[in-house]
């Protein structure tokens, strides 16, 4: 059995790696297609390396368009000589959906001889564009959700779609705050924030300078406040580079376990949107949530916006828990007032961490079965 996957970014490689070895686990099954380090140590031999497709935003990949087309026309070609018997796409939606688009030319869906086409990590049509689930339907077979509620939308449209559970389900590690404290010679009075920029160089350039002046306020009001940065591997050097005149103490650490450590030790946090704050519900850990974009890409997503609000934990229960200062709004005097008054307020800090476990249940939280078993058992049966 041939199971072609494609993941465009680290989370999709993450999902990728822990998909192939729940695979692995119940046939003799060979790997092709693209993704990362992780995909890779799990048998992939990545057709294109995956960095090259790890761009976001509407206006900001503009100037890359051309070298993706390049690479969507390789990897369709690619797949085409290959003829897997599943094609698994990883979130990426804009490079994912136009190379399964161009290959239903050759195999139309329902066609005998077609791989089943199966989408892993659902677009968010429930936020934004919610036209994206008809045309779904006309590409895949099947669509994995993260989400509890994002079946229906593509159930209504006339096609499969299972909520197999949140990654993060199978990746909660026991994070100890008191340990990194220890080590990093953080006594247990001082304040230590989280600050987390994003992992892509357009997320730092935009987002480091206001976070630079917000952290620079609040250590007008806290001195002595410890400010923790996970540095993105491939970009370490730029981070170091961005935040040389940081105004309190900051440590930059590594990704994995040293992460967690530090989101247990920190008081509090300021997050860019996205899967970070889902993590910093896990280890209890109060957060304010901010995020900028180019002001077109802004005004356009805008215009298609149809939900309320971009932090998950808000999403699922339908109020404001956690701050969300977006765009114009992320300023470094709103996003330091918001930080001021959780470090200051133990009740402010009390609504969120109350919230964070009625959120994560929804998520999947207490199921025995993980998200990568259910998913795997889902293209084992299109597969069979």
């Amino acid at each position: 059995m041939l199971v072609y996957l494609i993941a465009g970014e680290a989370s999709g490689d993450l999902l990728g790696a822990r998909l192939m070895r729940e695979l692995k686990k119940s046939y003799d099954i060979s790997f092709a297609g693209i993704g990362g380090t992780q995909m890779e140590e799990e048998g992939l031999r990545t057709f294109i390396p995956m960095s090259e497709l790890s761009l976001m935003g509407f206006v900001e990949i503009l100037p890359h368009l051309p070298r993706l087309l390049r690479h969507i026309k390789h990897t369709v070609a690619d797949i085409l000589a290959r003829k897997p018997d599943v094609i698994v796409t990883i979130d990426s939606p804009g490079f994912n959906f136009r190379v399964a688009k161009q290959l239903r030319e050759t195999w139309p869906k329902g066609r005998a001889d077609s791989p089943r086409f199966i989408h892993y990590v659902a677009p968010s049509v429930w936020a934004y564009k919610p036209g994206r689930a008809k045309k779904l339907a006309k590409i895949y077979d099947e669509v994995l959700t993260l989400l509890p509620f994002e079946p229906p939308y593509f159930e209504r449209e006339g096609m499969e779609a299972h909520f197999v559970g949140h990654p993060l389900v199978e990746a909660m590690p026991k994070a100890d705050g008191p340990a990194f404290r220890s080590r990093h010679d953080i006594p247990m009075n001082v304040p230590v924030m989280s600050v987390l920029p994003g992992s892509r160089m357009g997320e730092l350039k935009r987002h480091l300078p206001v976070l630079r002046e917000s952290v620079k306020e609040i250590a007008e009001y806290y001195p002595e406040i410890v400010t923790v940065m996970p540095a993105v591997p491939h970009l370490k050097t730029e981070m170091q580079q961005m935040t040389a005149l940081w105004p309190s103490r900051l440590i930059l650490i590594d990704q994995g376990m040293e992460k967690w450590d530090a989101f247990a030790a920190s008081n509090t946090a300021i997050a860019k949107s996205g899967t970070v704050t889902l993590e910093l519900s896990l280890t209890q850990t109060p957060m304010v949530v901010m995020y900028k974009v180019h002001p077109l890409s802004a005004w356009l997503m805008r215009k298609m916006k149809i939900t309320r609000f971009v932090t998950l934990v808000n999403i699922l229960l339908k109020r404001e828990v956690i701050p969300e200062l977006l765009q114009e709004d992320a300023t470094a005097q709103r996003i330091s007032s918001e930080m001021l008054r959780l470090l200051r307020n133990q009740a402010a800090r009390d609504a969120q961490t109350d919230a964070f476990e009625s959120a994560l249940h929804q998520l999947g939280f207490s199921d025995s079965v993980s998200p990568s078993r259910k998913a795997a058992d889902v293209i084992l049966h299109h597969a069979a």
